[in-house]
């Protein structure tokens, strides 16, 4: 691959910087008021920069206590546990009326299953999830990409590269199983819901689908307005179903009370003695109930460790073991309500008002499976496994609050084919579970890794856990392979687009830069020659913004090359992402003063936060950079990429690391094409006045 200097008659952006490709174009709205001074992302006004609103990210407590525990541990209700808290609606059912596994209903058989469910619930979220994977935060935040961060700190010391791709390769893989979870969750949520109107009367059948499409459209219409305003009403609201669906199942439980001797652990025992190959299968369906368990890790960064617990074992895990006992309880004395226990449950005169809350739980659940795709999305641009899209701040106070309409669009698209295609909450469940347990394989893969290289745990430690976790973990992810041919495949064919769009952007970059950077001067050469040849210079600011803290950036070769000179002040600019959520304010920007008027300005950011230039350059001036607004101009590079014609020859100019790099199949490189093309431009993610920049090209041959 060579990079050709040339004039491009087209515009395009700088590479990205070394460590990451850019995240994301900041919110613009001109009607939107500025945060008082002193706050991140306020407009500039008084330097002549307007910088987009992007509100401080606020870390929690660690130990928050009274008042703002619970207020934490309410708010944790809906974003955190809205998805695990509708599994009700169709998890026991699943169980018995599966295609894959139909089991009678029998009183053994419901033992089983529910003592299978309850312990469950206790292991996988409970001590998994809430006693030990949340034990990996990234400086604060959960989630498998944060965790795939902080794994990557520590191997940078490793030279067992082999080692350090497998590690990306699994972490990239179960994130782009989220995206397929985030697909289905909200489509058979939705449907689950609405199908309560089935038991009311079986006229309604019909309406079950429409409905069904009219809330999620509705939802993801209403996205680009933000859950600030929203998001106030989730907890209560959902304090409101775990209460209701407790009580209903306490009301039943008073009647058959034997069903909680299903608390015996050989009640599961006996069911896969009795049903082998078939009660084994059955727990792809149990999975069910342990759905968003992925939620509690992922969502550490907004609500802390502790709010996530106490709203654990203090409300959801109870109200969850009561409806569960009570469906139980209801099938023991009643067999032929396995068509949809939880709604059974319910009296005739409470159905419709129960319909609507779970719907509205519905919505709450889908909402935060569709945030935590946002968030995904971020993570993955800022690390640079994803071209730059459009990322808008729904709150001025809340940076984890986004609206990303690339990807609203996408999950909506595949929210409602699903609805159409499969018709039923029974049906969308043979697609459901693969992704889930994948996932859940995958982390505790990747705790394993954290635990042995980061803090240490002895192998007698580390090896018992691990292989609990992963005993589970894989006979679920057994149990739903059954369900690939009637629809499993879904969330797998979602998750194998996204890792080849991630894993091809990743690896494109890194090819790209390298051409780039192979063109590129050493800096102090370069300024030795500008004081030999002392090029004319003009009044003003030039920003050059460079993916490199060594060379000079091309863009600023092409500009002095064809330009013939230099402005009295030239900043050298980089932008560079780290392997953390966020950067402390004092170590954001560092100034570096060159020779002949140069400077160099070296900004950090974490995977969590939005660059933003006229931010950068306002902290600059407090440094003695001066750069006034009406005489500072902004040149970007914009690469035009050629698709090579047969193998590449040597080239003796290429870096020596060059010819360790991985090569790209030319399927790969025409998609690493059409995604470069499609990606926000670099003016858009920084920040920077459209006005004010010129951009010049360079020919890339892949």
């Amino acid at each position: 691959m060579t990079a050709q200097s040339k004039d491009a008659a087209e515009p395009a952006g700088e590479p990205p910087p070394a460590k990451a490709e850019p995240t994301s174009q900041p919110a613009r709205d001109a009607k939107q008021p500025a945060p008082a001074p002193g706050q991140t992302g306020q407009t500039l006004a008084h330097t002549g920069f307007h910088a987009a609103v992007v509100p401080q990210r606020q870390h929690v407590e660690a130990h928050p206590t009274g008042k703002r525990l619970g207020i934490l541990s309410l708010t944790a209700l809906g974003i955190v546990y809205g998805d695990i808290g509708t599994s009700p609606l169709y998890a026991l059912q699943q169980c018995f009326i599966s295609k894959e596994h139909p089991i009678a209903p029998t009183a053994g058989n419901v033992y089983g299953i529910l003592s299978l469910i309850i312990w469950l619930l206790g292991l996988v979220v409970s001590v998994k999830y809430i006693l030990f994977i949340m034990r990996a935060d990234n400086r604060g935040e959960g989630g498998i990409l944060a965790l795939l961060a902080l794994i990557l700190q520590q191997e940078r010391r490793s030279t067992d590269s082999k080692r350090r791709i497998i590690l990306v390769a699994l972490g990239l893989f179960g994130a782009a199983l989220l995206y397929g979870d985030g697909m289905i969750t909200p489509a058979i949520t939705v449907l689950g819901a609405i199908e309560g109107l089935n038991v009311a009367t079986p006229a309604f059948e019909r309406l079950v689908v429409p409905l069904s499409l009219i809330i999620l459209f509705a939802l993801f219409m209403a996205q680009r307005l933000g859950t600030s305003r929203v998001g106030l009403a989730f907890g209560p609201i959902m304090a409101a179903w775990f209460v209701s669906i407790a009580l209903l199942g306490l009301v039943e439980i008073a009647r058959e009370p034997r069903i909680l001797f299903a608390l015996n652990p050989w009640h599961g025992v006996q069911f896969f003695v009795q049903n082998g190959r078939v009660g084994f299968l059955v727990l792809g369906a149990v999975v069910l109930a342990v759905t968003g368990a992925e939620a509690l890790y992922a969502d550490m960064g907004h609500f802390g460790k502790r709010p996530i617990r106490v709203a654990w074992f203090g409300l959801v895990f109870p109200a969850l073991l009561f409806n569960y006992f009570g469906q139980g309880a209801l099938l023991l004395r009643d067999p032929s309500a396995v068509s949809n226990p939880f709604y059974n449950l319910a009296p005739r005169a409470l159905l419709i008002p129960l319909v609507v809350l779970a719907a509205t739980a519905a919505v709450i659940a889908s909402q935060a499976l569709i945030s935590g795709a946002f968030s995904l999305t971020q993570q993955a641009v800022q690390l640079g496994y994803s071209p730059r899209v459009t990322i808008l701040h729904t709150s001025r106070s809340e940076a984890g609050q986004i609206f990303i309409p690339e990807i609203n669009k996408a999950v909506a698209a595949g929210c409602l084919i699903l609805v159409i295609t499969f018709g039923s909450s029974a049906n969308l469940g043979a697609a459901y579970g693969i992704a889930v347990t994948g996932t859940m394989v995958i982390t505790s893969l990747l705790f394993a890794v954290v635990a042995r290289s980061r803090w240490n745990w002895s192998l007698a430690h580390i090896v018992p856990i691990t292989v609990g976790f992963l005993a589970i973990d894989l006979s679920l992810l057994s149990a739903n392979v059954i369900k690939i041919a009637s629809g499993g495949w879904v969330p797998i064919v979602i998750a194998l687009a996204v890792f080849t769009l991630m894993s091809t952007w990743k690896k494109g970059r890194l090819l790209l830069n390298t051409a780039l950077h192979s063109g590129s001067l050493p800096l102090d050469l370069f300024l030795t020659d500008v004081a030999r040849r002392k090029p004319p210079r003009v009044q003003g600011t030039a920003v050059f913004m460079t993916s490199s803290n060594n060379g000079v950036p091309v863009v600023l070769l092409h500009h002095l090359k064809h330009n013939k000179v230099l402005h009295e002040q030239v900043i050298l600019m980089s932008v560079v992402t780290e392997e953390v959520p966020e950067i402390e304010s004092l170590e954001r920007v560092a100034v570096e003063k060159l020779e002949h008027g140069f400077y160099r300005i070296t900004a950090r950011y974490g995977f969590m936060e939005t660059p933003n230039v006229p931010e950068i350059l306002q902290r600059a001036r407090e440094s003695g950079v001066k750069a006034r607004p009406n005489d500072t101009t902004f040149y970007l590079g914009r690469e035009r990429i050629i698709i090579a014609n047969g193998e590449r020859k040597p080239d003796a100019r290429r870096a020596p690391d060059d010819a360790m790099l991985p090569r790209m199949a030319r399927w790969r490189k025409k998609l690493f094409v059409i995604m470069s093309r499609n990606a926000r431009s670099a003016t858009e993610f920084f920040g920077i006045p459209p006005n004010r920049v010129v951009e010049l090209g360079a020919q890339v041959e892949f």
